[in-house]
């Protein structure tokens, strides 16, 4: 989409009323505070994601140090697993709403006399190559998928594999 796509500015630059172009400038200056609010908003759900995790690892060992079950330790591990995923969902929905709002900053720029998102773009991304700048959900990403390795490891830690073992090695025995 650009300046001159159907849904953005229902008319050509050229075209603008002084009145309306303040209107744009106005607009400008709403969509680049609630792009900021959304980042506010990403931020305080992995603070909340990170608190829980850490929580439920930090009960799970507990847990496992005191000889809770392993029903108990397995589930605590699978409820784990499932914030991760929670957490994943939500990075990758913030992402998407991030990249719609800076696309929409950046399509109106155009009737802007400056352009100061696109040209930040062209200097963190020099060429193309991405190598000056990494995008926060490629790093933050990690941390939930962390956490998940955690909490398949806690979950595994919970199983007495040795009992395991030797209940199917006498049931392999005792049915050839």
């Amino acid at each position: 989409m650009n300046i001159n796509s159907p849904g953005l500015i229902n008319k050509s630059i050229e075209e603008l009323t002084t009145d309306e172009s303040k209107t744009v400038v106005d607009i400008y200056k709403m969509l680049v505070d609630m792009a900021d609010r959304a980042s506010q908003r990403r931020q305080a759900a992995n603070n909340f994601y990170l608190s829980v995790n850490t929580a439920v690892i930090g009960a799970s060992t507990y847990l496992g140090a005191i000889g809770q079950s392993t029903l108990t330790l397995v589930l605590i591990a699978v409820a784990g697993g499932v914030i991760c995923l929670a957490w994943q969902w939500n990075i990758d929905s913030y992402r998407a709403l991030n990249s719609a709002k800076f696309r929409v900053i950046n399509d109106l720029e155009a009737a802007l006399p400056i352009a100061s998102f696109s040209t930040e773009w062209t200097y963190l991304t020099p060429h193309g190559s991405g190598r000056r700048y990494r995008p926060f959900h490629a790093v933050e990403v990690i941390v939930p998928r962390v956490f998940l390795g955690l909490h398949t490891v806690q979950g595994a830690r919970g199983i007495p594999w040795a009992d395991a073992a030797a209940k199917l090695g006498s049931w392999i025995i005792g049915h050839p």
